[in-house]
C-alpha cells in the first residue's frame, strides 16, 4: 500500500522543460555540434562582469548564503527606485509566482489567466487545488476586458506575463493602464516582466507606476534572460511591503545561493552586454521574420520577447522531430493549445542561419 495523494494532484501535469543539449545527444547518438533554441536563453551568455564576481565568491561557498539577500536588494532598489522592502528574491521568478499562491489560494479561490499564458500559474493553482479560469486571449495576446469580467468575489489572482509566452506579444500601457485602474483591490495582480528588458517600445507598460500608486500588483523580473544567468535562477519582485512580507512567509529558506547573488548584483552593473544582448535578438528576430516568410504554410507572430512563435501546417511534433535529427533542439508548445506550433529562441547568427536551413530541409521553400 502506497501513500494516497492529495486529490488534486493526480490531475496535475508538470512542467515541461526545453530539451537540454545533452538529453538530446544521448538520445539520439548525435556527434555534431547541437544547438539549443528551445528555452529563451541569452546565447551570449553571462556578463563577463557576472563571471568576474562568480569566481571570487567559489572559494566562499561553504558559507551558506545571506538569506536577506541584502546586497542584491540593495542595488535593485538603487537601479528601479523601490523601497528594499517592497523587493523579493526568489529561485527564479517562477519561484515567485508559486508563493504567491501558497501565500494567497485556498481550495475554491480562483486564479484567473489566458488560456494561452506562462505554464506555471495554472500549475501552480492546480496544486493548491483553486479554481482556474482561463479566459481565450484576442488576436494572440491577453483579452484584458473580457479577463476583467471573469473576475468575482472569490478571485485572488490575476496573472499577466506580459510579454506573453509562447506568443510574444504585449498588451499596452494604454490598456494595462485602464484593467489597473477598474481592477478590484482584493486581487493581487501579478505582472510577469521576465522579457521586459528586450523592449525598447513606447507602448510598452510601466508597471512600476502601479506599485508607486500603492496597488495590489506583484512585478516580476527576472536574470535568466537578457542577463544570461538562468542556470543560476535568480527572480525578484516588487510590491507593497505587506506583500512581501506575506510572500516572505512561505519562501524557502536560503534559495538564492551565494553564488547566484553575487553574479546577479555584477550582472546589473553590466549596461553594455544588456545593450548588445537587445541588439543581437532584434536583429536575429528580423532574420527569422525575413527568411519564415519565404517559407509556405508557415505563420508566424512578430516577437516582443526573444523568441518567435511559429505555426505550421502539420503536426508541430513532425518538425520538431525532424530538426532534432539535425542538431537543432526547439520546443513544442502543445501544453498551450497549439498542437502546430514550436517556440523558437532567438540565437547567435550561425545559430539562427542553421536553424533556418534545417527548417527549409524539414519543410520546404
Amino acid at each position: 500500500m502506497l501513500p494516497v495523494p492529495r486529490t488534486n494532484i493526480e490531475g496535475i501535469r508538470p512542467y515541461k522543460p526545453g530539451k537540454p543539449i545533452e538529453q538530446v545527444v544521448r538520445e539520439l547518438g548525435i556527434k555534431g555540434p547541437v544547438i539549443k533554441l528551445a528555452s529563451n536563453e541569452n546565447p551570449l551568455g553571462p556578463s563577463p562582469r557576472a563571471l568576474s564576481a562568480l569566481r571570487r565568491v567559489l572559494p566562499e561557498l561553504h558559507y551558506y548564503p545571506e538569506d536577506s539577500c541584502f546586497q542584491l536588494r540593495a542595488k535593485l532598489s538603487a537601479t528601479y527606485k523601490v523601497d528594499p522592502e517592497s523587493i523579493l528574491i526568489g529561485n527564479g521568478s517562477a519561484e515567485l509566482i508559486m508563493m504567491a499562491c501558497l501565500a494567497y489560494l485556498e481550495p475554491g479561490d480562483e486564479l484567473v489567466m489566458s488560456d494561452h499564458s506562462f505554464m506555471m500559474a495554472r500549475i501552480d493553482a492546480a496544486i493548491m487545488n483553486a479554481r482556474l479560469v482561463e479566459v481565450p486571449t484576442l488576436e494572440y495576446t491577453h483579452d484584458l476586458e473580457r479577463m476583467l469580467a471573469s473576475i468575482t468575489s472569490r478571485t485572488k489572482i490575476v496573472y499577466i506575463d506580459n510579454p506573453i509566452n509562447p506568443l510574444g506579444t504585449i498588451v499596452t500601457k494604454e490598456a494595462l493602464n485602464e484593467f489597473m485602474a477598474k481592477v478590484p483591490e482584493h486581487v493581487l495582480v501579478i505582472i510577469d516582466e521576465a522579457y521586459s528588458e528586450y523592449i525598447t517600445s513606447r507602448d510598452y507598460p510601466k508597471s512600476l507606476d502601479y506599485y508607486n500608486q500603492n496597488k495590489s500588483v506583484l512585478i516580476l523580473h527576472t536574470f535568466s534572460k537578457v542577463y544570461g544567468l538562468a542556470g543560476l535562477r535568480v527572480g525578484y519582485g516588487f510590491a507593497r511591503p505587506e506583500i512581501i512580507g506575506c510572500l516572505g512567509k512561505v519562501r524557502l529558506p536560503f534559495d538564492v545561493s551565494r553564488a547566484a547573488q553575487a553574479a546577479a548584483v555584477a550582472a546589473l552593473d553590466d549596461k553594455r552586454h544588456v545593450v548588445r544582448s537587445r541588439q543581437m535578438n532584434e536583429a536575429g528576430k528580423e532574420f527569422f521574420y525575413r527568411e519564415l516568410k519565404k517559407l509556405n504554410k508557415v505563420f508566424f507572430l512578430k516577437s516582443f520577447a526573444n523568441f518567435v512563435f511559429i505555426n505550421f501546417a502539420v503536426d508541430s511534433q513532425e518538425i520538431f522531430d525532424e530538426l532534432q535529427r539535425r542538431g537543432v533542439i526547439t520546443r513544442t508548445v502543445k501544453e498551450y493549445k497549439f498542437p502546430n506550433a514550436l517556440r523558437v529562441s532567438v540565437g547567435t547568427p550561425t545559430e539562427n542561419k542553421r536553424f533556418i536551413k534545417a527548417l527549409c530541409e524539414v519543410v520546404g521553400s
